[in-house]
C-alpha cells in the first residue's frame, strides 16, 4: 500500500468524521427543537444508531454507485485526492456558514471535477444503472419523495376518524410489503415493524382517552423510534459513500478489482468515524435545520424523520447515492405545508436549494484545480 494512498484513505476517514458533524443537524434537528431529547441526549442517541447501520447496510450498493462515478482507468491516485481535499474544504464552508449541503454531493462532485481535470468529460460514467445520472436524477427526486411521504402520512395521522386512519396505515404497508421487491430483509421486517409500533401506539391512545397531553406524550415517544430510524438510513446513507472513494482509490492502485472486494476494516471505521463526528455536534446547522424552516411538533417530527428514512432506505434499495440533508429539508417542508403553505419559510428554504445546486459544480471546480495544482508538482 502506497504512502499517497494512505494519506487518502486517512483523509476520506477526515471527511466521514466531518460529514458526521456536518449532518448530525439532519438527525437530531428535529428531536431537539421538540424538546423530546437534549442535545446532548440526541447526538449520543444519533451516534449509536449511525453505527448500528454498519450491522444492516452490507451489500454496499451505494458505495459502489460512488466509485463508478468516474469510468475505471479514467483516474488515479491524484484525482481521488483532489476530490477528496475539495470535499473537506465545501464541508468546512458550509459549516461554518451553517449552511445544510449534501457531503454526498459534495464528495461526488469533488471525484468527478478532478477526474475532468485529469481526462475530460469522456471520463464520467454518465449511465443510470450506477452512474452520475442517478446522482442527479436524486438531487432532485429525494426532497420531493421525503415531501410527498410527509404530507401524505401527516394527513393521514391528522385524521380525526380513527377507524379510517387505521384501515389506511394498514393497507398502505400491506400493499408495500406485498408488491415492493426489498433487497434486504431488513426493509421487509423493518418497514412491518414500523407500522406495528404505529398501529399499536394509536390504539393504546385511542382506548386509553385521545387528550391532547397524552397525544403529546405518545409522539414524543414514537420520535424516540422515528429519529433511530432515520440515523440508521443516514449512517447506512452516508458511510457508504466514503466506503466507495476508498474503494475507487484501491481500485486505481489495483488492491482490489472493484468494491465489493472491500476489506471489511474500511467499512467498520467509516460507520466508527461517522458515528464519532455525528457525537460532535453541528449545532450551527441544527438551528436551521430545526427550526428556521417551519416549527416543529413532535407529531410533525415523527412525520418528518419516518418520510425521511423511507426516502433513503429506498434510495439505498437502488443504491441511490441520494443527500440525507436534501431528504430531511424536503420532509420538514411537507410538514409545514400540510398546515398552511405560509408555515414554511420559504425564504429560507430556496436558500437551501441554491446551496444544493451550487454544491456540486463548486466542489468539482476545487478539485480540478487542486488537480491542476498537485500535478504540477508531480511532474
Amino acid at each position: 500500500m502506497s504512502t499517497l494512498l494512505i494519506v487518502i484513505i486517512v483523509l476520506a476517514v477526515i471527511f466521514d468524521f466531518i460529514n458526521g458533524f456536518h449532518d448530525a443537524a439532519n438527525s437530531i434537528a428535529t428531536i431537539v427543537s421538540t424538546k423530546v431529547l437534549t442535545p446532548f441526549q440526541a447526538v449520543i442517541w444519533a451516534a449509536f444508531f449511525n453505527f448500528v447501520a454498519y450491522f444492516i447496510f452490507r451489500d454496499h450498493e451505494v458505495a459502489n454507485t460512488v466509485a463508478k462515478t468516474v469510468n475505471s482507468g479514467s483516474y488515479d491516485l491524484i484525482v481521488v485526492l483532489a476530490g477528496v481535499i475539495a470535499s473537506i474544504i465545501w464541508n468546512l464552508i458550509t459549516w461554518w456558514y451553517g449552511i445544510p449541503s449534501s457531503s454526498s454531493h459534495t464528495l461526488i462532485g469533488g471525484f468527478a471535477g478532478a477526474a475532468i481535470a485529469h481526462a475530460g468529460f469522456s471520463s464520467i460514467n454518465w449511465s443510470l444503472n450506477g452512474g452520475i445520472s442517478l446522482t442527479f436524477i436524486f438531487i432532485l427526486l429525494a426532497p420531493l419523495i421525503g415531501m410527498i411521504i410527509s404530507i401524505f402520512i401527516t394527513l393521514v395521522t391528522i385524521q380525526q376518524n380513527f377507524w379510517l386512519k387505521i384501515t389506511i396505515i394498514v393497507t398502505v404497508v400491506t400493499c408495500c410489503l406485498v408488491f415492493i421487491h426489498f433487497k434486504k430483509p431488513f426493509e421487509f421486517w423493518g418497514l412491518l415493524g414500523l407500522g406495528v409500533i404505529f398501529i399499536v401506539s394509536y390504539f393504546i391512545n385511542y382506548f386509553r382517552g385521545e387528550t391532547a397531553t397524552r397525544t403529546n406524550n405518545m409522539y414524543k415517544r414514537l420520535q424516540l423510534v422515528s429519529s433511530a430510524t432515520f440515523s440508521i438510513g443516514h449512517g447506512g446513507s452516508d458511510a457508504q459513500k466514503v466506503i466507495g472513494i476508498i474503494g475507487a482509490a484501491m481500485v486505481a492502485q489495483n488492491i482490489i478489482p472493484d468494491v465489493s472486494h472491500i476489506p471489511t476494516w474500511v467499512p467498520f471505521v467509516c460507520y466508527t468515524s461517522i458515528g464519532l463526528g455525528t457525537m460532535s455536534g453541528g449545532w450551527r446547522i441544527v438551528k436551521t435545520m430545526g427550526t428556521r424552516i417551519t416549527k416543529v411538533t413532535p407529531l410533525e417530527g415523527v412525520m418528518a424523520e419516518t418520510a425521511g428514512a423511507i426516502t433513503l432506505f429506498t434510495a439505498a434499495n437502488l443504491g441511490a447515492p441520494v443527500s440525507t440533508t436534501h431528504t430531511i429539508a424536503g420532509a420538514i417542508v411537507g410538514v409545514g405545508a400540510t398546515k398552511r403553505l405560509s408555515a414554511v419559510r420559504w425564504g429560507i428554504t430556496v436558500n437551501l436549494i441554491w446551496a444544493w445546486v451550487l454544491t456540486i459544480p463548486v466542489s468539482a471546480l476545487i478539485a480540478a484545480g487542486l488537480y491542476w495544482f498537485f500535478h504540477l508538482f508531480s511532474v
